[in-house]
């Protein structure tokens, strides 16, 4: 014989926690994170013929592809309109980021919010360059390289380089916020990237 839940719905949303982000953003967010990191160590250690790697760059550009259709008609904190800030709200919050205090912002801070956006804008353009890319070797040729002359070529291999580099340290500032945000700030940010929730304090 089972025993109904003698739980109130309020009682269960307090247990739940408040609801962040939504299913699609996180899906986003973990595939994203796993593209990313797969096209870059593939790039950097992979084997010569890089046919992985740009299968990678492709998944990159399809999933920044819906970020952006996301953001605009997604749940409210998805939505870029949520996590655009002026300038005086940016320095005010990161003037108050010393404290040692959580501050459950719903969403995306001003701080993140501009990091998202950073960090869409270099991905995005480290993708879209190695679209045109034309090494030396001549086997690992972007789609779209006969479309552009052979110093353009180079040129986007170059900056392609240089933007990989630029994304290592991003991602290292994004880890390294994590850990501030969970040690001295007393703010789990991975938890709610995985249930969508923020544990009811």
């Amino acid at each position: 014989m089972t025993t109904a839940s003698t739980d109130h719905p309020l009682e269960t949303q307090e247990k739940k926690g408040t609801r962040i982000w939504d299913l699609p953003l996180r899906l986003f967010h973990w595939l994203f994170a796993g593209c990313v990191a797969a096209a870059w160590g593939l790039g950097k250690f992979g084997p010569d013929v890089m046919t992985l790697h740009f299968w990678f760059g492709y998944a990159v550009l399809a999933l920044i592809a819906f970020r952006l259709i996301w953001g605009f008609i997604g749940s409210e904190t998805a939505r870029f309109s949520s996590f655009i800030y002026s300038p005086k709200a940016l320095f005010c919050y990161i003037a108050k980021l010393p404290k040692r205090q959580a501050s459950n912002w719903k969403g995306h801070n001003p701080l993140g919010g501009l990091f998202v956006f950073l960090l869409l804008g270099v991905i995005g353009a480290q993708a879209a360059l190695g679209l045109f890319v034309d090494p030396e070797d001549y086997i690992n040729v972007g789609p779209f390289a006969s479309w552009v002359g052979i110093d353009s070529a180079r040129t986007a291999l170059a900056s392609h380089g240089i933007l990989a580099r630029a994304t290592l340290i991003l991602v290292i500032l994004h880890v390294a916020a994590i850990f501030f945000y969970r040690f001295w700030k007393r703010e789990d940010l991975v938890i709610p990237m995985i249930t969508g929730h923020r544990k009811a304090k």
